[in-house]
């Protein structure tokens, strides 16, 4: 009678210890379960898909911070392409000159009237010039707002009878700003100056 009755305690204690064991077990898979789904569900959030030509690209989603050096030197280079690319053309130099002026602040607008005023642009147009740019290294503190630049370049200056080509230093700084359709990289040029801007080599064509 009483080994029947151990042998029941201890058939229902190895039931209790299974119990146990398989609701630890349970919780630990549902634990485990949720933390990869959130998990999943972050990384999935985080993907981008970009349709171009007709292709699905997939591009990931990051902080601004981990890409601001990125985004403000090409932020410094679609300025100053748009700024220093002109064509005989008054709609060609118009139409890239007010691009670039949503780039930056009233110290670009001067250096262009300034531009202006002295016939700079009537003379590409006149005299059937060309210019084009090059930028050769952006270098910018992003230490500390507003975030100091310093661009160096080479413009070529296509004229009928030479190609002259010239060194251009220019410097400045960059403030962040809601980013929009004519600003995509939030970023605002300010107190932008022409450092050095003399020829380095003439050719004759």
């Amino acid at each position: 009678m009483f080994t029947k009755t151990q042998d029941i305690e201890r058939a229902f204690g190895h039931i209790r210890l299974f119990c146990f064991a398989v609701v630890i077990f349970s919780t630990l898979l549902a634990a485990v379960s949720i933390y990869l789904c959130f998990d999943s569900a972050e990384k999935s959030a985080q993907k981008i898909y970009i349709l171009a030509s007709g292709k699905v690209l997939e591009a990931y989603a990051s902080e601004r911070g981990e890409n601001i050096p990125v985004e403000a030197r090409d932020h410094i280079k679609t300025f100053h392409r748009l700024f220093f690319t002109l064509a005989p053309d008054e709609k060609v130099i118009t139409a890239n000159i007010s691009r670039a002026l949503y780039l930056a602040d009233a110290s670009a607008k001067k250096q262009y009237e300034d531009l202006r005023e002295s016939g700079f642009y009537a003379g590409i147009i006149s005299g059937n010039i060309s210019q084009e740019i090059l930028v050769d290294s952006v270098k910018i503190d992003a230490s500390a707002q507003p975030y100091t630049f310093e661009c160096r370049a080479v413009q070529r200056i296509i004229r009928p009878t030479s190609i002259v080509s010239r060194s251009l230093l220019t410097q400045g700084q960059l403030r962040s700003v809601e980013r929009s359709d004519n600003n995509p990289h939030g970023f605002l040029i300010e107190r932008w100056v022409i450092i050095q801007n003399k020829d380095i080599q003439i050719q004759t064509r």
